[in-house]
């Protein structure tokens, strides 16, 4: 009973610990929260919508057009009674038309067809734009993320630089006790523990804003409790060849790249519906169309008498016409049709010689935007080439520089203990220790962000 009790209560007291268990974010996890919440993202996916929704009606403008027409007049004073053709003198009358039209084009010069593969290379720079965003979205969440790495590794080195001087601090208070140090050398130490403290602080305050810096970039609430995955880093005694022609070549396939090759596709394409402005067109038109009139019964009362006593019927019934009924006349009255139309350019005040030339203009400023991009992605895969090469070789240098600084502080701390150096030498020692330390942190995760760089340009996703 008693077991089942303890039991119990190590369920009350954990579960809820369980329950609001802190979430950490992986660098994977923000930039996909990124992707999936950042407002400028969202709205170029917008204009990828109403790209496809262009491209769309471009391709519904091949169909013909069809519309239905139902028209009601009502004419008085002098009018034409348009199922007899007759004059009508001050007669009210009422006309009712009901109609359905259809026009195709049969040929227009290709224009139609052109327009709808300038608008698919539309919709696909706005797909490329859209890629692009992300990529820049990558990349400085990648930058912030690994600043947050770096000045939590600080902010480890300088608590244990704190920690490691404390020791020494309290080491120094016993010699002085027993007589084997001077209180000066003691002094010394104490200000060189006010220094670690401050800084601790100041990693502290960089680790804060770093962080801040990231969550910012996602977008998140200030209320949100936020923090990272601090994944360990590779060895870093050891780089890849690094290959500016294979590099270059993969990256051809970036959105920066692809973009300036859709441009020069859809400039291709309105330069031909330019050209297919000088061709003739010709349009096929069908209509069928029927209508009542009741202008003759207002009219027709006065020559039923002359009819009927001249045994035949009027003009108007034998035209179908106003004096027969609603539905009989839209019988008779019915008008089907189907014509071609044949329209050839002449003059046209020079406007399509106009939109030619501009539209071959800004086919050939494509050309170099395009050329433009390509040397200027040559040269960022050159610099991310050098600068990887450069942060590995600092990375390096600065290792060597931390291990002969520890191995010198060590020697110093030992002297120091025996009495044979003053407190100065202490301070200094340890002062140039901790700095070669945040400057080997500092060089091995820039180098670390370049080396993602160049797994950028490779087309590797951006991972830790």
């Amino acid at each position: 009973m008693k077991k089942r009790s303890l039991f119990l209560w190590a369920l009350v007291i954990f579960l809820p610990l369980s329950g609001y268990a802190q979430k950490t974010w992986t660098l994977e996890e923000c930039i996909k929260y990124a992707w999936e919440n950042n407002l400028s993202l969202k709205q170029q996916e917008l204009g990828v919508n109403q790209s496809e929704n262009t491209h769309f009606q471009s391709k519904m403008a091949l169909a013909p057009t069809l519309n239905a027409r139902v028209t009601e007049n009502v004419n008085w004073g002098q009018s034409v009674d348009l199922s007899t053709l007759t004059l009508l003198n001050h007669v009210r009358s009422s006309n009712t038309g009901v109609g359905v039209y259809a026009d195709v084009d049969l040929f227009n010069g290709l224009q139609k067809l052109n327009t709808i593969k300038q608008e698919k290379a539309k919709l696909e720079i706005a797909v490329q734009e859209v890629q692009k965003l992300r990529n820049e979205i990558s990349i400085e969440i990648t930058r912030s993320y690994l600043n947050v790495l770096l000045a939590n590794e600080v902010l480890q080195t300088a608590r244990q630089s704190r920690e490691s001087v404390a020791q020494q601090c309290a080491r120094s208070r016993q010699l002085v006790e027993a007589g084997s140090q001077p209180l000066s050398s003691l002094l010394e130490v104490e200000s060189q523990l006010a220094s670690e403290e401050l800084q601790v602080v100041d990693a502290e305050n960089n680790l804060r804003t770093y962080q801040l810096n990231l969550k910012q970039l996602l977008d998140l609430s200030m209320d949100d409790d936020f923090q990272i995955v601090f994944p360990k880093i590779g060895d870093l005694n050891q780089m890849e060849p690094v290959s500016v022609e294979e590099m270059y070549y993969i990256s051809q396939q970036l959105p920066q790249i692809k973009k300036t090759e859709f441009n020069l596709e859809q400039r291709k394409y309105e330069l031909a519906i330019a050209k297919g402005g000088r061709s003739p067109r010709l349009s096929l038109t069908m209509s069928y169309s029927t209508f009542y009139s009741d202008a003759g019964k207002k009219s027709s009362d006065d020559d039923d008498t002359d009819d009927t006593e001249s045994g035949g019927s009027g003009v108007g019934d034998l035209l179908g016409g106003s004096s027969a009924g609603f539905w009989d006349q839209m019988k008779n009255n019915n008008n089907p049709s189907i014509g071609l139309t044949l329209s050839v350019p002449v003059f046209n005040q020079w406007q399509v010689n106009t939109r030619i030339k501009n539209a071959r203009l800004a086919y050939q400023a494509a050309e170099l935007e395009m050329k433009n991009a390509q040397q200027a992605l040559l040269k960022e895969v050159q610099q991310a080439a050098n600068d990887a090469t450069s942060t590995w070789l600092r990375c390096q240098a600065s290792e060597r520089n931390v291990k002969a600084l520890q191995e010198s502080f060590r020697y110093v701390q030992e002297k120091f203990d025996l009495g044979l150096l003053n407190g100065t030498d202490y301070t200094v020692s340890k002062t140039n220790l901790f700095q070669a330390q945040s400057k080997y942190i500092q060089s091995k995760y820039e180098h670390v962000f370049k080396l993602k760089i160049l797994d950028f340009y490779k087309g590797i996703p951006i991972t830790l």
